[in-house]
């Protein structure tokens, strides 16, 4: 009975010590890929199969929103070709667009992002790049200058081909891109455009509505803080979501692939980025890692003077970091790197080594610097070759005095 009761009170006890410790976990996240990155810093919070190859659907048309803005002037206007219209497979979207209608380039971006129109692609595919085949090559490069290194474009819309294919890595790296053009800002946070009458469709009933249930405000999905980006869905990429939240001056952008529906018939890509968003907002914050001025080391010159050897090393500059709100910043040890071979002279202010923090995989990094500066000691034989000199200067003065004595003496005995 005695050894019972201690086991129960040990567990007890363990219970009451664990009981104040709240273990930060990550979202439950059912699509096959996802990522969640905090935009201002390229940091990742969260990721899986992040660079697993799959189906973009309509997500690729972020980046022919991109090529269409660093190619176009939006109050272009674009010829509707026939391919444009009769290409597009039966189930996906189009906007209704008719053989040889001149429309501006404007409205087909909101057709584009707003609606997802598929035959607006490809319009404005052909109106950069005269074909399909030749804006995929545009395609593929700008993905390359953009550090895309899993990711094959075919075409401009997500229509499905087997090869064409990116990553959720890949895909944040075009929205965080995009996301710097205020122009694409407004066209993905859009919830409704209508198409103007144009020579070929004389009404104004084309009507553009937002399929990201996340921005539309009469939706059971819909997040205030949401401000776009892109959905996608076909059969074989089934529904795929890249997303942009923004809370107290903090941006995330989210990317889940390859989402269905969970056992209640809600879709999972908006459970999991509302999960993703609630986790890069609650669990994590700006933390300063160590501030510019403070004080990281104490060192010895060697040959400094004994008032001036002992010196302090400032960090140079701020370091933060979007972190986890559990890690304890006190128990962080820097790496402190010192240049070889310090010695006196040193100027105030002067870099003198390098401190780095290795948190999650990623380095931050600053200078140290010197806070006062440091006089060398006078070496001892430095005092007697100063004695030397002077003993010589006092030599010398005396035998001219000397010199002079004598001389004015034998003037004397001449008279």
């Amino acid at each position: 009975m005695k050894f019972k009761r201690k086991i129960g009170m040990i567990l007890i006890l363990f219970c009451l010590l664990f009981s104040h410790i709240s273990l930060a976990v990550e979202p439950p996240v059912a699509s096959s890929a996802a990522i969640l990155v905090e935009s201002s810093t390229g940091k990742i919070l969260f990721e899986k199969n992040s660079h697993e190859k799959m189906y973009p659907a309509s997500t690729t048309k972020v980046m022919t929103a991109i090529l269409v803005l660093e190619n176009c002037d939006l109050e272009e206007m674009a010829t509707v070709s026939r391919n444009a219209v009769f290409s597009i497979p039966s189930g996906y979207v189009n906007c209704n667009l008719r053989e040889n209608e001149q429309i501006c380039v404007k409205d087909l971006m909101y057709a584009l992002m707003v609606k997802s129109a598929n035959d607006a692609a490809v319009v404005l595919a052909e109106h950069i790049s005269g074909s399909v085949e030749s804006f995929a090559d545009k395609m593929n490069e700008k993905a390359k200058e953009l550090g895309c290194q899993n990711t094959h474009f075919v075409n401009p819309n997500g229509i499905h081909h087997e090869n064409h294919y990116s990553t959720a890595y890949d895909l944040y790296l075009m929205a965080h891109y995009a996301m710097k053009n205020e122009t694409f800002r407004n066209y993905v946070s859009t919830t409704s455009y209508t198409l103007p009458a144009t020579n070929q469709y004389p009404a104004q009933d084309r009507i553009c509505l937002t399929t990201n249930d996340m921005i539309r405000p009469n939706s059971r999905y819909y997040q205030e803080n949401v401000i776009g980006i892109k959905t996608g869905y076909t059969t074989e990429a089934k529904n795929c979501l890249i997303s942009a939240a923004r809370k107290n001056n903090v941006e995330l952008i989210g990317v889940v692939l390859h989402a269905g529906t969970n056992a209640e018939g809600l879709s999972e890509r908006y459970i999991d980025t509302k999960a993703l968003f609630d986790y890069g907002f609650h669990d994590f914050g700006f933390r300063d890692i160590v501030k510019a001025n403070d004080v990281v080391k104490n060192i010895e010159i060697e040959n400094g003077n004994k008032d001036t050897r002992s010196l302090n090393l400032l960090a140079k500059d701020d370091l933060s970091a979007y972190l986890n709100t559990e890690i304890d910043l006190n128990s962080l040890t820097p790496d402190i790197t010192l240049n070889e071979n310090l010695e006196a002279p040193i100027e105030a202010g002067s870099v003198l080594g390098k401190m780095t923090y290795r948190i999650d995989d990623v380095e931050y990094s600053t200078n140290l610097v010197a806070e006062t500066e440091v006089i060398a000691k006078i070496n001892v034989n430095l005092f007697v070759l100063f004695g030397a000199i002077l003993l010589l200067i006092l030599g010398v003065g005396i035998l001219l005095r000397q010199q002079k004595k004598t001389q004015r003496n034998k003037k004397k005995h001449r008279k």
